[in-house]
């Protein structure tokens, strides 16, 4: 039987917590024998990792905001580093959520184990002393925007674009009249759905607004509202304030893509889901509101055109985005009915749309040839025994990576990071991290230090 590898993981926020479920999966496809443990949360868990902090426990929105959970934080810090202190992983995972993972990084490089970042830290918009920790403590950092490349390279990271993991995933399941069906929405009239955000801060603060929009429409025309809800607790206090206020919202579960999808608009929060619903290709507002205290930090400290990122990877203003005090419910209202009465308009945000879901693909995806099967190189091995790793047929990439190879007939930002990460793992022989049971030994003294 072959050993199984150890890999620390860590995700905070919702989008990392889905992309590292993908990751999980693609690893285990490949490698076989593997073990994740580490911080993530329900999507994380179902695929296989030994959760050791639940992702919802740490994360937090804001600057002003942050102070109170800052206990709780390090407290989970506390634990993780306790955790590495016993088991040395072989390779060390970080995605996105940078307050937290920049500091474990630190911990990890200086013992020894390799530093993998996936989703770059946006320090292109603040906070660009972190810059230096990121050449420091990040052995490779793999970009998901393609602004991002050259902006790293040039200051001395190790970085790659690689396409953004949503790419070519993002699809609804359900076809439109499946889909208003299932809900019991009538057919006719038009649908707008509502993405307030994903944590009890900005549910708090962006659904109250949204909600008096929802209000003020109802009043002058008809119109149907979904807002689609995850099984957690923000998913819960989404239902209960929409129960509450008594408008005629249809609140849905697991069905976000079909949602979005079959909606003639959508305002939505920015974040994550900006790119989702631009690849669904369904027209919409940015909003988005912060405490007074953060918002007031938070403009001496961001340096961006753009908020959302749909804008920023077209490099132009082809959404509207209605930021704190623009994010009014009236104003929000005006254009949304623009969007509905006005065809053309539609038309225009979709094309841009798709030009943006091209940037977003993997460089290597146009004009590359085919090489023949990628060679049996050196095998990689845990403690002397060798890990099948089966040669499938593989693309060359552009680029300043010896490894740059990923598979043609899935070459994306999950195969992408599949690639690197078997690279890592051959880089580092992995001689001392053969797991017994649950648990690893310390490292051998050529590994460094301690966590």
């Amino acid at each position: 039987m072959a050993p199984t590898i150890p890999i620390f993981i860590s995700a905070g926020e919702a989008s990392g917590d889905m992309y590292g479920a993908l990751l999980i999966q693609a690893l285990r496809e490949r490698l076989g024998a593997v073990h994740f443990f580490g911080c993530g949360g329900a999507k994380m868990k179902a695929a296989g990792c030994e959760t050791l902090v639940e992702a919802h426990q740490i994360t937090m929105v804001g600057l002003a905001e942050v102070l109170p959970g800052l206990p709780r934080v390090w407290k989970a810090f506390r634990l993780l580093r306790r955790t590495l202190r016993k088991r040395r992983p072989a390779l060390a995972v970080l995605i996105d959520f940078p307050d937290f993972n920049l500091r474990l990084a630190k911990q990890l490089k200086r013992a020894g184990v390799p530093v993998l970042y996936f989703v770059a830290p946006q320090v292109w918009a603040w906070r660009r002393g972190r810059l230096a920790l990121l050449r420091e403590f990040v052995d490779r950092l793999l970009c998901i925007f393609p602004f991002e490349e050259k902006f790293f390279q040039k200051a001395g990271v190790a970085a790659e674009f690689v396409g953004h993991p949503l790419a070519g995933r993002v699809a609804p399941a359900m076809t439109a009249s499946e889909f208003r069906n299932r809900w019991g929405i009538p057919e006719k009239p038009p649908l707008i759905a509502l993405l307030p955000g994903s944590r009890r801060k900005e549910i708090s603060l962006n659904l109250p607004p949204l909600l008096e929009m929802v209000r003020s429409m109802s009043q002058q025309g008809e119109h149907c509202f979904v807002l689609p809800a995850a099984a957690t607790v923000a998913g819960d206090l989404l239902r209960a304030r929409v129960e509450n206020s008594g408008l005629p919202i249809v609140v849905v579960e697991d069905c976000t893509y079909d949602a979005v999808a079959h909606a003639s608009v959508a305002v939505v929060a920015s974040g994550t889901a900006t790119i989702e619903t631009a690849l669904l290709g369904t027209p919409m507002v940015v909003v988005y509101r912060v405490t007074p205290a953060t918002w007031w930090l938070g403009r001496k400290l961001v340096q961006t055109p753009f908020y959302s990122m749909v804008n920023l990877v077209a490099d132009e203003p082809i959404v509207p985005e209605l930021i704190q005090d623009r994010f009014q419910p009236e104003l929000v209202a005006s254009h949304v009915r623009r969007l509905l009465e006005d065809p053309a308009a539609r038309d225009r945000m979709r094309l841009a749309f798709r030009q943006v879901a091209e940037r977003l693909n993997p460089p290597n995806r146009a004009g590359v040839a085919p090489l023949p099967p990628i060679p049996a190189s050196k095998p990689l091995t845990v403690a002397g025994v060798a890990v099948p790793s089966v040669p499938v047929p593989g693309v060359a990439v552009p680029g300043d990576f010896p490894d740059r190879v990923v598979r043609k007939e899935s070459a994306d930002a999950i195969q992408r990071f599949v690639a690197v990460t078997e690279s890592m793992l051959q880089g580092r022989g992995l001689q001392e991290t053969r797991m017994q049971g649950t648990d690893a030994p310390g490292a051998s003294p050529e590994a460094g230090g301690s966590v």
